[in-house]
């Protein structure tokens, strides 16, 4: 389907492995796999083996030596075949960039190879129950222990931990904070170390990825597990976020692009009283707006990765962005595409209604559209903070 991306030589290279892999483990496999609450192991291998899940990591440590621009291009595409993943967005994307950016050497090597091949994943350990948005009021505490540290807390709605090695795990600590100013550090936390458990919380997301809370009692960590500098945990966790609101505004136009695809076939080939329905303007032009929308939000978020690859400070305003439209311009997208196909948008058969959750999440998660207008409205428009 024409659009506004004008792909370089290297994406459409990138784009086209996608799809080869995506012809032969289809949304069907995709769909099977998440309603029987499965992973989706060997589309993750094959990915893995293709290079397609560190394009964007350093070559001296198993990647592609690209950047965030190619990320994109995996990301959207396997989302525009049906098939949203968000430990993409997390292993790869979110702790293979903070790990990249921040740990030691030796972490880089334990874990940074094993990313890029598929190997190994690591899921990310922020939120929790009564922290919300506010990172800063993170409860989960780590004391120091001799050379280490002890860890006690719980974490909420933390993706896929169930398939992933490790948790990057973001905690106060206690030795660096003082009650007016409470300082983080972040650790690599194995998911089977003595006292981590964690619990499925039951949701209405189709997905491979499923959404877990996770309890830490007196698990014990050493030096080793630390990330950057102690302390300084909420500066290296932003190395993340960025990744995070870009690849998001990446799956979201890839439902988008699905939906549109999906619904323009079903329009040209659907006949009531011998015409098909999309040469009824009241089918077209919703359709054409909807396109019109996921456009511009694919150029947002490529933007957002040029931005980053290049190191520009503007670059989370334009995450920011991009992340937003996405998610409105994919939820719209996917509303008009159910609409077209009347009764058949719910059928299993067509693949779209499952994708209703998981697109809807993306407006609330991984940041709430209301705190990305506060951003917005703070630092684009200079408006007094309203929290």
């Amino acid at each position: 389907m024409p659009g506004l991306i004008r792909d370089t030589e290297d994406h459409r290279a990138i784009r086209e492995s996608v799809a080869k892999i995506c012809a032969r483990y289809d949304q069907k496999y995709f769909l099977e796999r998440s309603h029987a609450g499965e992973d989706v192991t060997e589309l993750w291998s094959e990915l893995g083996k293709a290079g397609l899940l560190g394009v964007h990591l350093p070559e001296e440590h198993g990647g592609g030596g690209g950047g965030m621009q190619d990320a994109v291009v995996v990301v959207e595409e396997l989302a525009a075949h049906g098939m949203p993943m968000l430990v993409w967005v997390i292993s790869p994307a979110m702790i293979g960039s903070v790990l990249a950016a921040h740990a030691s050497e030796e972490l880089k090597q334990e874990w940074l190879p094993g990313i890029a091949d598929g190997t190994r994943k690591i899921a990310f350990g922020l939120t929790e129950p009564d922290a919300g948005s506010n990172s800063h009021e993170v409860a989960t505490m780590a004391r120091r222990d001799g050379d280490g540290w002890r860890i006690s807390g719980s974490k909420y709605y933390i993706s896929a931990v169930d398939q992933c090695d490790a948790i990057l795990l973001v905690a106060r600590d206690e030795e660096l904070s003082t009650p007016e100013k409470k300082r983080l550090s972040i650790f690599v936390v194995p998911t089977d170390a003595p006292g981590l458990s964690y619990q499925k919380i039951p949701t209405s997301i189709v997905s491979p990825d499923k959404q877990f809370s996770v309890f830490l009692d007196d698990v014990r960590v050493g030096p080793d597990s630390l990330v950057g500098e102690a302390g300084q945990g909420l500066r290296h966790v932003f190395a993340a976020l960025n990744p995070e609101r870009i690849l998001v505004g990446a799956i979201t136009t890839g439902v988008g692009r699905y939906a549109i695809e999906k619904a323009s076939e079903y329009a040209k080939t659907r006949q009531v009283w011998s015409v098909p329905i999309g040469q009824h303007q009241g089918v077209a032009h919703p359709l054409a707006a909807a396109h019109i929308d996921v456009e511009v939000a694919r150029l947002a978020t490529q933007h957002a990765a040029v931005l980053y690859d290049e190191g520009d400070a503007g670059v989370a305003e334009a995450a920011n962005i991009a992340k937003f439209v996405g998610a409105e311009a994919a939820l719209k997208a996917l509303d008009q595409a159910i609409q077209v196909h009347g009764g058949n948008g719910l059928s299993h058969e067509y693949g779209l209604s499952e994708l209703w959750f998981v697109t809807r999440l993306m407006r609330t998660a991984p940041v709430s559209r209301e705190m990305v207008l506060n951003f917005v409205a703070q630092t684009s428009l200079g408006l007094p903070r309203s929290y």
